[in-house]
């Protein structure tokens, strides 16, 4: 098989697995920690959590600003058929860049695993994301370029891939849904909160070899996942039984 066939075959196979990637950066992470090699930073320090925290809502900022704009069938959805796509957006953050939400999962996770404390990992983990996706954006890529042709030719060429060219911005031309971002967003909002706390609690127990709530999460923790939990499971619920949360002309996923 073709080099750039095997590229485009496993960047569909990561495009449906991508979802579970997090569980490779749990199990790296708890070998950083259990090792000791997280002592970089204080994970208890106030300032450090809010540096990290604001890092991996930069992250969510973009996917929001990304979905808030995107009309509904120009987004490709993890199906059995694997890409899907009925119409090429290029404008709004698209026309800036062309794959701002891997963008925005990028600076997620950035946040995520700067908390651990260890700049050698950080360093990992940061060339590790950039091999994954580059074989997703490399499929997704072949599959618009098969679909939309020299319309896809055109807006890649002044269209950076991951680097936005704040230049080339072009008027969204529908108005932003908020409604559409919690829809679509409150798993991923959610998932910061418990990678976080994760790690908080980890650290903790290799810290103090104590099982309680005090000594495993600090106090920052312990309220600010249950009010991510009361967050998520609200928008979930008026998902799921409602359509409250419904916009006409946006993606219902």
């Amino acid at each position: 098989m073709a080099l750039i066939e095997e590229m485009e075959r496993s960047g569909n196979w990561l495009f449906r697995w991508r979802s579970f990637l997090p569980l490779i950066l749990y199990v790296l992470a708890l070998v950083v920690m259990i090792g000791g090699w997280d002592r970089h930073m204080n994970h208890a320090e106030l300032g450090w959590i809010i540096t990290c925290l604001v890092v991996s809502f930069f992250g969510l900022l973009i996917r929001a600003l990304t979905i808030g704009f995107t009309p509904k069938g120009t987004s490709g959805r993890n199906t059995s058929e694997g890409q899907v796509a009925e119409s090429l957006n290029t404008r709004g953050v698209y026309s800036l860049v062309r794959h701002p939400l891997y963008l925005g999962n990028f600076f997620m996770w950035l946040g995520i695993i700067m908390y651990t404390g260890n700049w050698w990992f950080t360093s990992v983990c940061t060339l590790l994301f950039w091999v994954y996706y580059e074989r997703i954006m490399f499929a997704e890529e072949a599959f618009l370029r098969k679909k939309f042709g020299g319309d896809y030719l055109r807006w890649s060429k002044d269209t950076p891939a991951f680097f936005p060219n704040f230049k080339s911005y072009r008027n969204a031309g529908i108005p932003f849904s908020f409604k559409n971002v919690l829809k679509r967003e409150y798993n991923g909002f959610f998932a910061v909160f418990v990678s976080f706390t994760f790690i908080n609690a980890v650290k903790n127990y290799l810290d103090y070899q104590v099982f309680e709530l005090d000594f495993i999460l600090d106090r920052f923790w312990q309220y600010a996942l249950p009010v991510a939990f009361i967050i998520f499971i609200t928008l979930r619920t008026l998902k799921k039984r409602t359509n409250v949360l419904d916009v006409e002309g946006r993606e219902y996923v």
